[in-house]
């Protein structure tokens, strides 16, 4: 049987990208465990690897290069990713709750959610200072910092509150960067509560690092109580203050807050686990990493812990799957320490022994670009190849070896569709026309005014069917938006791949949750649907609008009018690359993040002025923009210096990535069009022909009232844009690349 035709019968939640589930990730896409659906649940698109954290501070690494991408390892194993932070469990029910979005339904779950170094009980901690874990919140206040520093509006002040081992490296690194981006001598200080520092370590390592803070003047304090943190110092317990341009809490680890509700066993606040890594108190629940405690085994929090529990969690998540025995798992009882020292070199702490300089810098950069290439270096899905005997035509078909595209990407070419249309017979009825605006019909209602009906569907381009059914919901709006109407009610059409009858129920809730949120946000109701089973997730919403007085057409525009588009361009492209995994995990939130915005601001803001308004979807910008120019009589010009794109979508261009759809688009526009030699070679040309999936409002408006309408674009959060105007002549599109 072929694996997409095996359904899906149990859930697995994996709550945090920490590196254990990160690399067990890596190991699913090489083995996927047939029957079982992975979800991922993370704040953000990434997770920093904390072992190279001070190297960054200290400016050896770009911030890149910290950053294990989520997006990727999850398309890699064939697992859906959400973008939230799990706020609690219902472990009765099963359930995740995410705000935001219906709660996660799961069999088994794990948590991999790290630690914090906050201190809410120190007053002014949360106003003034970072905490140095979670990492990233910290590297992005580092940047703002040393910026600040380097162009003089910052003093190079620095404290630290914690004198362990993770503070003292920070300070070195901190006390190194910032020799490099003032001219002023950094004052860097560490505050620890305890008579003594560094009480973990070995003695010769304890010595090296003392040594070391004194080369960088790094004062070093003990014994001391904080008693605030102040805008622009730390105030002690005696009174005295310490200036400071930035404060950074690195006093311990603490659990996250949210872990007592769940009712799980917990020792000192983190989730207490068996040798096998599940709780003591849930057999469908694991716990790996700093999260967890090791009640057989307790060790310190350290990375290389969470790095050695993976294959064990690996296989036994999959043994508790399919009901076989779970292994144990043994941690080592010692590691070696690197700890670097500001400058390209490093301390060994191991056996008590001394051991310091750059050849053991070398060492650990070498061990953590290793750990960071087998997280990164990852194989695309493969494409269907063309059987060895096949009719003519049937490698051309398979659009050149390219997976198909999921979202507008993988619709038809719009001259299929417009040979199919023009085949149909005029409307019998008089209340009925067709082809008033995109994709729509308009029904003349008896007593005035007229009601929208249009259809739209999309193919899965996410395994979430949450963010898939509020993507589709928006998209299949556009029409009626587009049209100057007041969405009314939505159908919707369900294809769901092979699932097990409690996980398409999971999943239509899911769906219908995400639809409904957005319809109701719109003003309109979701009065019902249609499901079925399929090869793969489609989703689609049948819509209706309601409007008093004129429908807004695509016909309408007239010289002079400004041509505004209300969202920025590159969804397929940055879909097809991330389907490739050649897209930065940013840039595809990013890209998701603009497909899920609804545009019903920008239409009640656009509708009262515009003479012509389409949205911008499977034809993409160029072929929308021809649209309007054939129903108006017109021709146009677009300034490509003006069109906004998505983050990354113009160098994944530059790349030659693009979406199934977009050689059609280009085929059929660009005979239509007028452009400066040598153009075609320019990227943001490429992304005029791109589909896009939820895109943004197209409107010709006034050209003397442009301003004032992108002013209100932009007051209601659109990413606005006047990207051209209207001029006399025929349809035809001028492109200008300056």
């Amino acid at each position: 049987m072929h694996a997409a035709t095996i359904p899906r019968t149990r859930d697995v939640v994996l709550i945090g990208g920490g590196h254990a589930h990160a690399l067990l990730l890596r190991r699913w896409g090489m083995n996927p465990l047939a029957g079982a659906r992975l979800t991922l649940i993370n704040p953000g698109p990434t997770a920093p690897y904390t072992g190279m954290l001070p190297g960054h501070i200290a400016g050896h690494y770009a911030r890149e290069a910290l950053d294990i991408d989520l997006v990727k390892l999850a398309r890699h194993a064939g697992a859906r990713l959400i973008l939230g932070q799990a706020e609690g469990i219902d472990r009765a029910a099963g359930r995740v709750h995410v705000p935001g979005r219906a709660p996660v339904a799961y069999d088994f779950a794990s948590l991999d959610i790290g630690i914090t170094s906050d201190l809410p009980e120190l007053p002014g901690f949360a106003e003034n200072a970072v905490p140095a874990k979670p990492l990233a919140g910290y590297a992005d206040r580092w940047a703002r910092f040393v910026e600040d520093v380097a162009a003089g509006r910052a003093a190079p002040r620095v404290v630290i509150i914690g004198g362990g081992v993770a503070g003292v490296e920070l300070a070195l690194a901190s006390a190194h960067r910032l020799r490099q981006a003032s001219s002023r001598r950094p004052e860097v200080t560490v505050l620890e509560a305890a008579d003594r520092a560094l009480s973990g370590l070995g003695r010769g390592a304890r010595r090296a690092l003392l040594c070391h803070l004194d080369r960088l003047e790094v004062e070093l304090r003990t014994g001391i109580t904080v008693a605030s943190v102040e805008p622009d110092a730390v105030t002690l317990a005696d009174g005295t203050a310490i200036a400071a341009g930035l404060v950074v809490g690195a006093s311990g680890a603490r659990p996250h807050g949210w872990l007592p509700a769940t009712g799980l066993d917990l020792t000192d606040g983190y989730v207490t686990v068996d040798a096998t890594l599940r709780s003591v108190n849930d057999q469908a629940v694991f716990a790996v990493g700093d999260c967890a405690h090791m009640r057989e085994t307790p060790r310190p929090r350290a990375g290389v812990f969470a790095v050695r529990q993976a294959p064990v969690l690996h296989d036994n998540l999959r043994a508790a799957l399919t009901g076989r025995r779970l292994r144990r798992y043994r941690p080592q009882r010692d590691f070696l320490k690197l700890i670097s020292t500001g400058g390209k070199g490093a301390v060994a702490d191991k056996w008590g022994i001394r051991l310091d300089g750059a050849w053991l810098w070398r060492l650990k950069d070498r061990i953590d670009r290793k750990f960071m290439r087998r997280l990164g270096e990852l194989t695309p899905m493969p494409a269907p190849a063309a059987p060895r005997r096949a009719t003519e035509g049937v490698t051309e078909a398979l659009h050149g070896g390219r997976p198909v595209c999921g979202g507008c990407g993988a619709k038809l070419g719009s001259d299929a569709l417009s040979e199919a249309l023009a085949g149909l017979p005029a409307p019998a009825r008089a209340d009925l026309r067709r082809g008033a605006g995109d994709d729509a019909a308009v029904i003349d209602l008896p007593g005035g005014g007229a009601q929208v009906i249009s259809t739209d569907h999309l193919r899965g381009f996410t395994e979430d069917p949450w963010l898939m059914a509020r993507v589709t919901a928006i998209h299949a709006l556009g029409d009626v938006w587009a049209m100057g109407a007041a969405p009314q009610a939505g159908l919707a059409t369900v294809i769901l791949p092979p699932l097990a009858p409690r996980l398409q129920a999971r999943t239509l809730a899911e769906v219908m949750d995400a639809a409904s949120a957005v319809f109701r946000a719109a003003g309109a109701d979701v009065a019902g649907g249609h499901s079925s089973q399929g090869a793969e997730m489609t989703l689609g919403f049948t819509v209706t609008g309601l409007t008093d007085g004129p429908v807004l057409t695509k016909g309408g525009a007239r010289p002079g009018d400004a041509l505004v588009l209300t969202k920025p361009i590159g969804t397929g492209t940055v879909l097809a690359a991330e389907m490739a995994l050649a897209a930065r995990g940013e840039d595809v939130a990013a890209c998701w993040a603009a497909m899920a915005r609804p545009q019903d601001a920008a239409a009640a803001r656009l509708a009262p002025v515009a003479h012509a308004m389409t949205d911008v979807t499977g034809f993409g910008l160029a072929g929308h923009v021809l649209e309007m120019l054939d129903a108006s009589g017109c021709a146009g010009v677009l300034e490509l210096g003006s069109v906004p794109f998505l983050p990354g979508a113009i160098d994944l261009a530059a790349r030659g990535e693009h979406s199934t759809l977009a050689p059609e688009n280009r085929a059929a526009a660009l005979p239509r069009m007028t452009m400066p030699e040598g153009a075609l070679d320019d990227p943001r040309v490429a992304l005029v022909f791109d589909p896009q999936t939820a895109g943004g409002l197209l409107a010709a408006v006034p050209g003397e009232r442009a301003m004032a309408v992108l002013a209100d674009l932009h007051d209601c959060g659109a990413e606005a844009a006047i990207i051209g105007r209207i001029e006399d002549g025929p349809p035809r599109l001028t492109l200008l690349t300056g």
